[in-house]
């Protein structure tokens, strides 16, 4: 059984992400970690408690950071939808967080049970970065830590240097890139190759029963979005192949390893990762650029072919 503690700004691929962990029979999530970021905290704190509900699970889920550690807050609103699953009407109120304290509840267990644990990043990483400026022993105490952001590749998805997770707040990426932490990075670039869903897939999926429809739908408008913006065939799922990698990390059919240096500046290279080679001296980082495709859309029906109740 694999432990999994999920740090997510829960929009529309996190969801997916989420239900990807929940359904997998290997995986135990631990807890839920919720930080400002694709959307405002508090919308993000709902969505993830309306992938719980919808799956019927039970994890306690604890809000944290509503802002970036030092640059004004900045939502992917335009990419997600104003709600971040879509604006498809779904009910997202009446349910309450754990705790509104993420970071405490997130070191507590690692401080519990350090070494048994991965981390699985799927937004900014102010709630890590705050943990670790408060506990520097935690990247000891997480056994891997897989980040969904930045790119190994260029370009990214918010300038042409820059992916969102990264971007969204640069200091906090920078203090989890330098903490010594074992991290695994997949970036977006990962995902616009080996991850995005056509809309014969999209209708594929749609038909594997309730969640499956719950899943394609909560994408309509980052579907509009890549139409538009990124010029995908589709909609890609970045958050989902991260989480894929972090249960099986052998779907990475391409990688390197090196240092990966976070730019502070602004402009286009604000949030720049730059992955060092060849590689120089510094924390080395597993950086994902190639993902098994087939692999990963076999994950994907397999979490979703499960029959479920939304509501």
């Amino acid at each position: 059984m694999r432990d999994l503690w999920i740090d997510t700004d829960t929009a529309s691929d996190d969801a997916v992400a989420l239900i990807i962990a929940l359904r997998h029979p290997a995986v135990r999530v631990r807890g839920i970690s919720v930080v400002a970021g694709n959307v405002p905290l508090e919308s993000g704190v709902r969505n993830a408690l309306h992938v719980l509900a919808t799956l019927g699970a039970r994890v306690p889920v604890h809000a944290g950071a509503d802002r970036p550690l030092a640059r004004p807050y900045a939502s992917a609103q335009e990419v997600h939808g104003a709600d971040g699953m879509g604006d498809l009407g779904l009910d997202l109120h009446g349910r309450a967080p754990d705790s509104h304290d993420a970071v405490r509840a997130l070191l507590a267990h690692f401080r519990t049970e350090p070494g048994t644990t991965d981390l699985v990043t799927l937004g900014p990483l102010t709630n890590v970065a705050v943990a670790l400026r408060i506990e520097p022993r935690l990247a000891d105490w997480v056994r891997r830590c897989v980040v969904m952001g930045g790119t190994g590749v260029l370009p990214g998805n918010v300038t042409a240097l820059a992916e969102y997770n990264a971007w969204a707040d640069p200091e906090a990426a920078r203090v989890v890139f330098e903490s010594g932490m074992r991290l695994e990075m997949v970036g977006w670039d990962v995902s616009r190759q080996d991850a995005v869903v056509d809309d014969g897939l999209a209708a594929e999926l749609r038909g594997l029963g309730p969640l499956g429809r719950y899943a394609v739908d909560i994408q309509r408008t980052v579907r509009e979005y890549c139409r538009t913006q990124t010029g995908l065939d589709g909609f890609d799922l970045p958050d989902p192949i991260a989480m894929c990698v972090a249960i099986d990390g052998t779907l990475a059919t391409r990688e390197v390893r090196a240092p990966v240096e976070v730019h502070l500046g602004h402009g286009d290279a604000r949030g720049q990762t730059i992955v060092h080679l060849p590689a120089t001296a510094g924390p080395q980082v597993r950086v994902v650029l190639r993902a098994d495709r087939a692999a990963f859309v076999g994950m994907l029906r397999d979490a979703l072919r499960t029959p479920g109740a939304v509501g």
